[in-house]
Parts: structure tokens; sequence; C-alpha cells
């Protein structure tokens, strides 16, 4: 292929990009119910209303973009990934968009919902034990591929999306909050997988003057939380998250401790009896990683009540409860965890009766 067509080639890939940006309508922002006399609104940025279903469709998108415009991606490259599921499964669907082969490293706890959208999109799945083996083992698929790119979401999460705006997910944001009664939020509160969204904000924020704090949640078994505590960022746990999407094993080059303002570590009972109390209180049907949000939200609306504060804090629902049929909305599934869901179901309840955490 001459340098001319090449060329051509990935113009008509960006178009493609962005054709499906265009045509997708922005993710809506709904308002969970609280006391009004509070005079705290707490919001909740629906992402799995996007076309493969989650936040990482944006990541996905942002990813590829940064592959093409930086020459990493070709007409014959083979598009390689390391992944919880989620991002591999808006990466399977663009790579089908642009008729490129895609392979994802994943570990065999992956939910099995995921696994079938990702074949569904075209892709192929790569399986490993352990969940730190995942980098390694995309690394070199790629290597041995004629030629091969490693997305690498991981590393390339907080540089690959536009901060500054772009259509990102924090303009979105407070661009839909410029109506609201308190349209500047006192809080942002995301997880971290990659660390790409909590960067996205942080900077967000900052570049705009906004007086936001962002507020990052972490599950049991990531090493987020303890290495922003200890200021270690080598600290590893070696352990999966069973909050699909969010926690790692390692600190992950994309995380940016230095934009976050608060952090905070919670049960993985605790995230699954929140999903469970969502669905019943506004009928949305969200993963784990929304759960472990809304424990954090809570908390910080809890903590805003006891200073007197009002104002607006603002969460994600990450993707859709369908692909947790058969694990997080199991009974069966979550006893076999071990996890106990009630004690946590009460104190949600009585903080939204009271608005007291302890």
């Amino acid at each position: 292929m001459t340098k001319n067509s090449r060329q051509e080639w990935v113009r008509a890939a960006i178009r493609v990009l962005e054709a499906d940006a265009n045509r997708s309508a922005d993710t809506h922002l709904h308002v969970f119910p609280l006391p009004p006399e509070w005079g705290i609104d707490l919001y909740l940025k629906d992402e799995s209303v996007h076309p493969t279903g989650s936040l990482k469709h944006r990541l996905a998108r942002s990813l590829i973009l940064f592959g093409l415009v930086n020459g990493y991606i070709g007409p014959e490259t083979t598009l390689v990934e390391a992944s919880s599921g989620s991002t591999a499964v808006s990466e399977a669907y663009f790579a089908r968009q642009l008729g490129l082969p895609f392979i994802t490293v994943v570990p065999h706890t992956t939910s099995a919902e995921k696994i079938e959208l990702i074949e569904f999109y075209g892709g192929r799945c790569h399986y490993v034990d352990e969940p730190l083996q995942v980098y390694a083992e995309a690394q070199r698929l790629a290597r041995e591929c004629v030629s091969g790119h490693y997305l690498d979401q991981f590393s390339c999460a907080e540089r690959a999306t536009d901060w500054r705006g772009n259509n990102n997910i924090a303009e979105s944001v407070f661009g839909q909050m410029a109506l609201e009664r308190h349209p500047v939020p006192s809080w942002i509160v995301v997880g971290a997988g990659t660390g790409g969204t909590s960067a996205t904000f942080g900077r967000y924020v900052r570049y705009r003057c906004f007086d936001t704090r962002v507020a990052v949640v972490d599950p049991e078994g990531s090493a987020f939380f303890e290495a922003w505590r200890t200021h270690d960022l080598g600290y590893t746990t070696g352990r999966p998250s069973k909050i699909e999407g969010i926690g790692r094993p390692r600190v992950e080059p994309s995380f940016m401790p230095t934009l976050i303002d608060e952090m905070f570590a919670v049960p993985d009972a605790a995230s699954v009896a929140a999903i469970r109390l969502l669905k019943d209180r506004t009928h949305h049907w969200a993963g784990g990683s929304t759960g472990t949000n809304l424990v954090g939200a809570f908390q910080l609306i809890a903590r805003m009540l006891e200073a007197g504060e009002t104002g607006s804090i603002v969460t994600l629902i990450c993707d859709s409860g369908a692909r947790y049929s058969r694990t997080y909305y199991d009974d069966q599934w979550v006893a076999a965890q071990g996890w106990d869901l009630a004690p946590h179901r009460a104190r949600m309840e009585h903080f939204l009766e009271t608005g007291s955490w302890g």
C-alpha cells in the first residue's frame, strides 16, 4: 500500500469514528431522589446508553483515534487489548466498523455476558488465569501479529482523551448541569479502572477554574486506594477486583493521584447492595461499579449535611445491569462470594431516611 493510499484510509477511518460520535445523542443525566429539604441534588450520568452499553465507549473511540492520528493503526493492523471486558466490547465494535481484526486478553473471571458481546462484534478473546498476566500477554500477541498494535488502555487512557473539551464526559456533564439549581457540582464521584475518567474530570475542572472536587471510589482487591493513601505508586495487591470495570491489582500509568481530592475504599457487598437499591428506587439497572460510585456519593452527601452545606454531586451509571444478571443480580452467585448485602442495604436505607451515614 502506498503512503497516499494509507493516509486516505486513515482519513476515512477517522470519519467513521467521528460519524459514530455525531449520530449518538449525549447520554442522559438522571436525578436520584433525595429529600428536597436537604438542599443537595444527586445526578447520575447514564453511560449505559452508548451504542456499546458502557462508559468505555468513549475511551475506546479515543484510543483508536489516538492510534490513527499517531500512525500506529493502518488498514492491515490487528488491534490488541488487555481488558476486564467493557473496554474490549467497545473496541471490538469500532474495530468491526473499520474492518480490522481485534483480539483482547481477558481474565477467565470476565462475565459471560461481556464475552458474548466481544464475540458478537467480531472480537476474539484470549484468556489468562491471573489478572497481572494480561499486560505481557497482550504485548506478546501484538508483537507476534504481522502488523499488531497494542491499544494499552491502562497506559494511554489519560492521554488519549482530550480533557479540555471535544465533548468529553466532563464537558458533557457541566453543559447538562447549566440549568440546575446548583450548576457547578460540589463533587464528581467516579471509580478507577484505568484512571482515565478521574484524570479527565480532574484536569477539566482545573482548566475551567471550577470549585468542584473529584472523589474516587475503589473496590476490594484494588491497589489504587492504598497507593493514594500512602503515596506509594508501586503498591500492588496481586488480587483481581470482583467489581468489574474498576479496581486493579497494580497502580496503572493512567492513574493521576495529584488530580484526586478524596478516595473511598468500598466493600464489594456494599457496591452490590447499592445497585439493587438503585434498581428498586429508580428502575435503573446498573453494573457493580455504579454501586461503588453510589456508596461514595452517599458518604459525601452525609458529610455535606453534617457541615450544613448545600450543592450537587454527580456520579456515573457506568454500564447496564444486564451484563451481570448471572452475577451481581443472582442471589446464589452473591452468596457463593460470601457477601451479606443486608447490613449495607440497611445502612443506605437509614441514610436516605435520616441523612446520616454513621
